[in-house]
């Protein structure tokens, strides 16, 4: 599916069709729910539409990740987990469809039930399901995972523990949550929470990392591991959710294995030796030029582009506020302008790639060229005053110069934005009236060539307008320990961000984040006005009312210069072993979890 017009009308015709919709009078059970109008699905769907009913099940498919793991606990803060432990091998009471933004299904849960303004929400289990041990999973597990993973678990699911007022048990298989907070999502989100077997942490500090495999009810068990090196997991014959609609066509392959190496680079090269099946490419120039390897002359190898209709989300150079050098909105815009965008993009991708303008763009949630008009206006006018320039009247970033690395227009630019903000070149060396130098440490992930790359070309830039960072690279153990406590100027960021944003929101860009630890608010934001475009995203009624707070939003985030964005694609770029197949009906998040493996076969 190619993204572009169609897409964009699909879209907005299913916006029509929701803010069309009737919201349900009374409370009853439902098979599914929606944050608007109601699920797409009926309840006797036979699959969800980008899932292939008829595919074959056998096979493995190995991936390559980079840098390791040591624990096997992916619901803390401490210890770094192996990607798709949670994802296979535990279930949550209502699942996700990538072909719809704000709606789930139930998988643990049969139904769900909620009243208008949604101030509670029911869930009923299926009778049927069983941890991965043969035994039920029960009511008194439900009350227990979501109660420790608020109170003990990581940072990302105490914010929405906190809008719990009450949670009851209301019959054999029933569980109540009542909220003390008006916030529609919520009713949504107490369905994503994961669910484990209570008995298994008797006795035991849910808190600290350790290597013990959770036991969970989900399709695959984790059949061996080795700290660091692989994980390996395996298709339970016996799961107990095989046969739903939900689950028919996914779960295809007998076994799925993660390798680790020691950096990108490395991966790449085990995936052209042929040890790993499937690789996902971010290098558009790497992608053109890099893959005449012998599999893909044979044909063993196949390339494969996934379109996709989310939003760009936000990847760059982050800027840690916390670091008083970045705090005024000057000198963020003069790191900006300093930036060359498009003589990098030409360097690194030929140019191909567009430039993340904010951070939905690309989709209809993204805030728009000029200024604010509408509901948008309205919802930024209390908070004009405190909000940055641009924010209300408009932001663009700055047009660079593809055919040399330094930009002089944007330089000048650069370097009256810091004599604004204080800071004079001396001797060569850009410093405040006290004399003491800028200087800052920029934190990368060892092995990650590209964004090398693009550092140091910006680092050559800076050295224009007297400024020289340290730059340092470590470990992925070390990443993870320096950005989850913030101790960086600037770090290479990632956020990737959907049609359906919410309370996730809070834990991004939340004024908690300026403190409290592993959350991903890195640039330390600290904005009343962003708090209350979440708040209002959270309680809107309608799409209308959403869309409006989204962008307003989009907008805050964007005029406050906090990354220094790159590009995006518009596709994702997976080069694959031609035994392994996707559905031709691609999902409207396309390449996005759910997608691969869950989607994908094996076959001859």
């Amino acid at each position: 599916m190619r993204p572009g017009f169609l897409g964009r009308f699909v879209w907005h015709v299913a916006c029509a069709a929701i803010l069309l919709a009737p919201l349900p009078v009374g409370a009853e059970p439902a098979h599914g729910i929606a944050m608007y109008g109601k699920p797409a699905l009926p309840p006797d769907f036979v699959s969800l539409p980008y899932a292939n009913p008829d595919a074959p099940k056998g096979g493995r498919i190995i991936f390559g990740e980079a840098g390791g793991f040591d624990s096997l606990n992916p619901y803390i803060l401490k210890g770094s987990a192996p990607w798709g432990l949670g994802l296979h091998t535990v279930e949550s009471l209502m699942a996700r469809s990538i072909d719809e933004p704000f709606t789930l299904y139930g998988l643990l849960a049969e139904s769900v039930e909620t009243d208008e303004s949604r101030s509670w929400v029911e869930f009923t289990l299926r009778p049927e399901a069983r941890f991965s041990d043969g035994s039920p999973v029960t009511v008194e597990d439900v009350m227990w995972s979501y109660e420790t993973l608020g109170t003990l678990g990581h940072p990302r699911y105490r914010n929405v523990w906190g809008k719990v007022a009450r949670m009851e048990r209301t019959g054999e298989r029933s569980v109540r949550f009542t909220f003390n907070a008006e916030d529609r999502e919520l009713a949504l989100l107490m369905g994503m929470r994961p669910i484990l077997k209570k008995a298994q942490w008797e006795g035991k500090d849910f808190a600290e990392s350790s290597l013990e495999v959770p036991t969970g009810s989900g399709p695959y068990v984790v059949a061996d591991f080795e700290p660091g090196r692989f994980i390996t997991f395996r298709r339970n014959p016996d799961y107990w959710g095989a046969n739903l609609g939900f689950n028919r066509g996914l779960n295809n392959f007998d076994e799925i294995r993660y390798d680790y190496f020691g950096d990108g680079d490395v991966t790449f090269q085990a995936f052209t030796a042929g040890e790993t099946s499937s690789f996902r490419e971010s290098s558009a120039s790497k992608w053109a030029s890099a893959y005449d390897f012998p599999a893909i002359a044979s044909g063993e190898i196949v390339k494969a582009e996934i379109a996709n209709q989310r939003p760009s989300g936000i990847t760059g150079l982050v800027m840690n506020t916390r670091n008083p050098v970045f705090a005024d909105w000057r000198v963020r815009e003069a790191m900006i302008q300093a930036f060359n965008f498009d003589f990098v993009n030409q360097a690194i991708n030929a140019g191909s790639e567009p430039r993340i303008a904010s951070y939905f763009s690309n989709s209809p949630l993204g805030m728009g060229e000029g200024p604010a008009t509408g509901k948008v206006a309205d919802l930024l006018a209390p908070y004009a005053a405190d909000l940055p320039p641009g924010t209300i009247e408009g932001y663009a970033l700055p047009q660079g110069n593809a055919g040399q690395a330094v930009d002089r227009k944007s330089l000048r630019k650069a370097t009256a934005l810091f004599e604004e903000a204080g800071w004079t070149v001396q001797d060569g060396v850009m410093k405040d009236a006290k004399g003491t130098p800028f200087t800052f440490e920029i934190v990368l992930q060892s092995g990650a060539t590209q964004t090398e790359q693009v550092v140091d070309i910006y680092v050559q830039a800076l050295k224009n307008l007297g400024i020289t960072p340290t730059v340092t690279a470590v470990d992925s153990a070390q990443y993870k320990e320096r950005t989850n406590t913030y101790a960086f100027g600037m770090a290479w960021y990632t956020r990737a961000l959907s049609l359906s944003p919410g309370n996730e929101q809070m834990l991004y860009w939340g004024a908690a984040g300026v403190a409290e630890p592993g959350t991903r608010n890195w640039m330390g934001m600290n904005s009343p006005a962003a708090e209350a475009m979440i708040s209002a995203m959270v309680g809107s009624r309608g799409q209308e009312d959403f869309i409006a707070a989204t962008r307003a939003l989009d907008r805050i985030l964007t005029a406050g210069r906090y990354v220094i964005p790159v590009w995006f694609s518009r596709v994702s770029r997976l080069a694959h072993d031609r035994h392994l197949h996707y559905p031709a009906r691609i999902p409207l998040y396309g390449d996005w979890p759910g997608f691969q493996p869950e989607t994908w076969w094996y076959e001859d």
